[in-house]
């Protein structure tokens, strides 16, 4: 008798076997009670969160400013005259009162003291003329006269002394003689520009600040400005414009600077750094951000009894490693992973990092977004 193939055999055996499966291998399909439905779990979606209270978080804003002093005056000449002395050099340091030029009077000071002596005539000429008027011994358009006199010498004492002044023109504040452009001999004529005095003592920082930033800013705050070579000069926000730029739609912010050194500053440039009013924020990694249905940022949290809430934040400040933003309750139980497949209102499992960790396999690596 001729032997059977192996192969043949063996393929007989899953004919038959593929035959009796499509027979009776469905045939609970055709049975008159339904199969028991899966037990579901009841336990929600497992999400990782982290307990965290809020910190006390110091913002800043940084804005690039221009540095100037904060009093500087272009002297000019008050009367016409010819340079006669130049007390101060250039670059010296003067006081409020200091005389800083010296025109020719043209013996202005001879004329101021005949101007007085004449004052003093009239002076005495119209208290004797009181005196008469009271007995009735001259009329009072004689009074009046003798009065107009009197102040007629008055006004030409107060003129001649003004003119004096002004041949002397001297320092209105305390400052550096920075600049005089004129020589002895030059004539000068009334409104001709003749030298600069500036206070250096104290910097302004003028800038200009975006719409979204000065809403954070109030007069009063600490200003630090950091110069070009490291240096650094504190002060305070002095001034912020009620009104923005056209052109950039931007304000305007100045900030007083002390710079007892003297240091030459004045019409360079530095950094502005204003440090607000210090609050309460939460930190999280940026990861952990979304967008709400009103497109507002938001936050997925837990409630305590484990409900996923969605709450609206307001960006503080924010880095490529963290997020500081107001808004959230505290303490916060923070969602850190799984926030993706959860929605609000969905009750879930909550597992703390720090379990959630512990629970794994060593040889696996957990992926957790970083939170401080």
């Amino acid at each position: 008798m001729r032997k059977i193939p192996f192969s043949y055999a063996l393929a007989s055996l899953l004919v038959l076997a593929l035959v009796i499966w499509l027979a009776f291998g469905n045939f609970q399909r055709f049975q008159t009670t339904p199969p028991d439905a899966p037990t579901r779990s009841e336990a929600g979606s497992r999400v990782e969160i982290v307990v965290q209270q809020s910190t006390p978080f110091i913002p800043q804003q940084i804005v690039q400013g221009q540095l100037t002093a904060e009093r500087e005056t272009t002297l000019r000449a008050n009367v016409a005259g010819f340079v006669a002395e130049k007390p101060v050099a250039q670059g010296s340091r003067v006081n409020a009162g200091d005389t800083l030029l010296v025109l020719d009077n043209d013996a202005l000071p001879e004329q101021l003291q005949q101007a007085r002596d004449e004052l003093a005539v009239a002076e005495a000429e119209y208290a004797g003329a009181r005196n008469l008027r009271q007995r009735e011994l001259i009329s009072q358009p004689e009074l009046l006269r003798l009065q107009s006199a009197l102040s007629a010498s008055a006004a030409s004492v107060a003129r001649l002394q003004k003119q004096l002044d002004d041949s002397r023109p001297t320092a209105p504040f305390d400052g550096v003689l920075n600049r005089v452009q004129v020589e002895l001999g030059d004539l000068l004529q009334p409104g001709e520009e003749w030298g600069q005095l500036v206070n250096d003592r104290r910097l302004k920082g003028a800038a200009w600040v975006s719409q979204q930033q000065v809403g954070d800013l109030s007069v009063g705050l600490p200003v630090t400005a950091r110069l070009l070579n490291g240096d650094h000069l504190e002060g305070e926000l002095t001034f912020i414009s009620h009104r923005a730029e056209e052109a950039t739609r931007s304000f305007y912010i100045e900030a007083t600077l002390d710079n007892p050194a003297g240091k030459r500053l004045a019409g360079g440039s530095a950094e502005l750094t204003i440090t607000l009013p210090p609050r309460q924020v939460h930190t999280l990694s940026p990861a952990l951000l979304s967008l709400n249905s009103e497109g507002e940022l938001a936050v997925k949290h837990l409630d305590d009894n484990d409900q996923v809430l969605q709450t609206a934040v307001e960006l503080v400040s924010a880095d490529i490693q963290r997020a500081y933003v107001t808004g959230l309750p505290d303490p916060l139980r923070l969602i850190t992973l799984g926030a993706g497949m959860v929605d609000t209102g969905e009750t879930v499992t909550p597992v703390p990092v720090e379990e959630a960790i512990i629970s794994q396999p060593a040889e696996q690596d957990s992926v957790h977004a970083p939170v401080d």
